[in-house]
């Protein structure tokens, strides 16, 4: 692994470390997430999400009355943690006890929309460079894609980023900038907005996009090509967990993707070769009009895509 990179004399969290999601149907979730391509391992209350050949643990599941983001967890280096505890004090935010059953020495405290988030020191887990990209191609008299039937299975490499529903996008962006330290990397009015880390991350770790209430919207776990996200949506087809959006080419971003529909009306997203933002770049954000926020091309977005399901529930 590379020596994690740092912006100097900056202070904020590096990495979106895990996330921890309730959702009604333990077993059901494991179907989802296990088809996915992901290493499921247990825990006391459910299980957590990983990725094949690395030691992070992800995401955390659990069974809950219904779907609901539980706590965002993002990692910071160990020696800013104490000005990262002042910050937040100074800001006026009233500091937690961790969640019952949840072993944790971190900064606890509730954003503006009342989701319970930690700042805990960690190891860079947002990625050091830009991710790699594959395009490969034969040469003629060659051929160039396996058969269907010898189709490799797709595992997701990482975590790179989450995108959460809120009713307000600028206060949210507001809030995670001045007390986390995160940047903004482009946004479409007050509709939808996404922020990057300053040591060196993805376009974006995580994102927010505007509801009457909050919510968990999706997962964007990162894959080596355009070929593997086609795999994955067939993978997942396979499963039973046909419905989604894709394959198409997000602009904000620039990530190809496809998102699947999981149970509970939120999605996880294969995704590859994402913009990226090293820790020396200052990146010039923009406001773009509506139609250069969402995708270049690609199928129709659903009309429900961007429902706030547990809006509903409410």
């Amino acid at each position: 692994m590379s020596e994690p990179t740092r912006r100097a004399g900056a202070l904020g969290v590096h990495s979106l470390d895990h996330f921890s999601l309730a959702v009604p149907e333990i077993s059901l979730a494991e179907k989802f997430y296990g088809a996915f391509g992901l290493q499921l391992q247990n825990t006391s209350s459910g299980f957590g999400l990983h990725t094949a050949g690395h030691s992070q643990r992800w995401g955390i599941v659990t069974e809950g009355a219904r779907k609901q983001l539980d706590y965002i967890s993002f990692g910071a280096f160990a020696d800013d943690i104490a000005a990262l505890r002042e910050r937040a004090e100074g800001d006026g935010f009233k500091l937690l006890d961790p969640p019952a059953g949840i072993d944790s020495d971190g900064v606890w405290f509730r954003d503006l929309d009342e989701r319970i988030v930690e700042i805990r020191a960690a190891e860079k887990v947002s990625p050091n460079q830009k991710s790699s990209f594959e395009n490969s191609s034969v040469a003629g008299g060659e051929r160039g894609a396996p058969y269907r039937s010898a189709a490799p299975r797709v595992q997701p490499r990482r975590l790179s980023h989450i995108l959460l529903f809120t009713p307000d996008v600028l206060k949210a962006v507001a809030f995670y900038q001045q007390v986390l330290g995160l940047r903004l990397s482009d946004r479409s009015g007050d509709g939808i907005a996404f922020l990057h880390g300053i040591h060196g991350s993805d376009h974006h770790l995580l994102a927010f996009a505007k509801s009457i209430a909050p919510g968990f919207h999706h997962c964007s776990w990162d894959v080596a090509s355009i070929n593997e996200i086609g795999l994955g949506a067939l993978q997942m087809s396979d499963a039973g967990f046909d419905r989604g959006w894709g394959v198409a080419r997000h602009v904000l971003g620039s990530n190809y993707f496809y998102y699947v529909r999981d149970p509970w009306g939120s999605y996880s997203e294969y995704s590859a070769d994402i913009d990226y933002i090293p820790a020396d770049v200052d990146w010039q954000s923009g406001d773009h009009p509506a139609e250069d926020a969402i995708y270049l091309w690609g199928p129709a977005m659903p009309e429900d895509f961007i429902v706030n399901y547990e809006a509903i529930e409410i």
